[in-house]
């Protein structure tokens, strides 16, 4: 995991950071008073969140970031936001879609704190839908603002868990599967959140490679790589059909997804290492659901339960 702290009240020392932490911009204040910038950063290998405190009026003018980037604005304002259209505000609570990976902007941030959380367009392709052997096809985001108030809140509240107890904790954190976990959930929230160009739907190809073949593939390759990082479109290609047929067939054939599949595995074997160990040995609760890619110890437990009709601690304790 990366870190890194700024805190500066001099605007061109600012200009230097934010293009460097973010993409070539420029900056400037109408305030006469020294303005001061403070910026926090914790990362992920594709997944960057910074918590951002302006405590004077800024102007900016960014050039593409090559990233999605998101903003939930904690408190002042950000007013004259413009990407292509008309300018847009923002103010406390709100979480948008800040701007497009490849597209420039500019806007005002007056006397704010926000967050920005950016991550890697890939990210989106490989929780969407695409095509084997074949790189993810992109997945665009169509709308700035999230369609529902409830699909903002769970936004708010994945970024907020991501930042507060993964992030925050540099051993968790650089665990690579606690890391892509981790990533592939933002992910499925931002998709979740905001109207998006994914496709879903299985076409009638699809529905026809969606056969038991292709179940005992996806089956075979999800028990040979559980402790490791894997997305859908991995599991996808091993399968050696889309990820629209990979889902229909575990619909079809076992009423579940790939990747709740794959967390049923996963709570095997954390299962499995809870039943082996003891506190004795220095094992924790925490220590197995980490190394099973479970960074959320409340869910793991309320998973581990409907599982296995007991806390996961007392099968450690047993």
């Amino acid at each position: 995991m990366d870190t890194l702290f700024f805190d500066s009240d001099n605007l061109d020392l600012t200009e230097d950071f934010l293009s460097r932490a973010y993409a070539r911009m420029r900056i400037g204040s109408s305030d006469l008073r020294a303005g001061r910038a403070r910026v926090t950063r914790a990362a992920l290998p594709s997944v960057t969140v910074d918590e951002l405190d302006l405590d004077f009026e800024m102007s900016y003018s960014v050039t593409p970031l090559g990233r999605i980037c998101l903003c939930l604005v904690h408190d002042g304002t950000i007013r004259d936001h413009v990407v292509d259209g008309a300018p847009e505000a923002f103010g406390p609570g709100d979480m948008v879609y800040f701007a497009p990976p490849d597209r420039p902007y500019s806007g005002r941030v007056r006397n704010a704190r926000y967050n920005i959380t950016m991550l890697d367009p890939d990210l989106l392709a490989q929780v969407a839908a695409g095509r084997p052997g074949r790189s993810p096809e992109p997945v665009r985001l169509t709308d700035h603002r999230p369609h529902s108030p409830a699909a903002a809140r769970h936004l708010r509240g994945t970024i907020g868990y991501l930042r507060d107890h993964v992030l925050a904790d540099p051993d968790l954190a650089d665990q690579p599967l606690i890391a892509s976990t981790a990533a592939q959930h933002l992910a499925a929230s931002v998709l979740a959140a905001f109207p998006n160009t994914a496709l879903t739907d299985p076409t009638a190809t699809d529905r026809n490679d969606s056969h038991p073949t292709t179940l005992r593939r996806a089956l075979a390759y999800i028990d040979d790589h559980a402790d490791e990082p894997v997305t859908v479109a991995d599991i996808a290609a091993a399968a050696h059909v889309t990820v629209r047929a990979l889902q229909y067939a575990f619909r079809r054939h076992l009423d579940t997804t790939p990747l709740a599949h794959l967390r049923r595995v996963r709570l095997s074997h954390a299962h499995a290492d809870l039943v082996a160990a003891t506190p004795l040995d220095g094992t924790t609760v925490t220590d197995v659901a980490a190394r099973w890619g479970f960074f959320h110890p409340g869910r793991f437990a309320a998973l581990y339960r409907a599982a296995y009709g007991r806390p996961p601690h007392r099968t450690l304790a047993e």
